[in-house]
């Protein structure tokens, strides 16, 4: 089975993360959306709202399995025999922060990581860009997918 984990805090999911995931499908028999738990990290939606957003998200797509981890994401990968991490680029900055990441995950644990770049329309999406839009009152319905706006 070739099984990927798609790793972050999903603080919240959004359409950009959306976007990387429905393109990775064909790719793989199985990808976990992995929710990393922080505890010195400070989120605005709690770790229930986090995973009920990804299940409502993708209620009917059965290769999706949601799980939360603590730790290395290479060591939750090898417990969950995943050999791929997948992550999305949505500009050259990512992909040296990223490019960094899955060359010492590969040192380390010999876990591929599988770059997707974001589709057009979608780069400027992101998580911090929802919630500083959401802080301060403004609409960021267009970023996110419904189980986000209507909690």
């Amino acid at each position: 089975m070739k099984r990927a984990v798609f790793p972050g805090s999903f603080d919240p999911i959004t359409l950009g993360h959306v976007d990387i995931i429905e393109r990775a499908l064909p790719l793989f028999d199985e990808i976990i959306l992995a929710i990393g738990v922080n505890a010195d990290k400070k989120y605005m939606f709690s770790l229930v709202e986090r995973v009920e957003f990804i299940e409502k998200t993708f209620s009917s797509e059965p290769k999706i399995k949601v799980m939360t981890y603590k730790g290395l994401t290479v060591d939750f990968c090898k417990k969950q025999d995943a050999p791929f991490i997948l992550r999305g680029l949505r500009n050259t900055g990512d992909m040296e922060f990223e490019k960094t990441i899955g060359q010492t995950n590969f040192k380390m644990a010999g876990i591929e990581t599988v770059f997707l770049i974001a589709s057009s329309g979608k780069s400027h999406i992101s998580s911090s860009v929802v919630r500083d839009v959401r802080k301060n009152g403004g609409n960021y319905s267009f970023m996110v997918p419904d189980a986000v706006t209507k909690q």
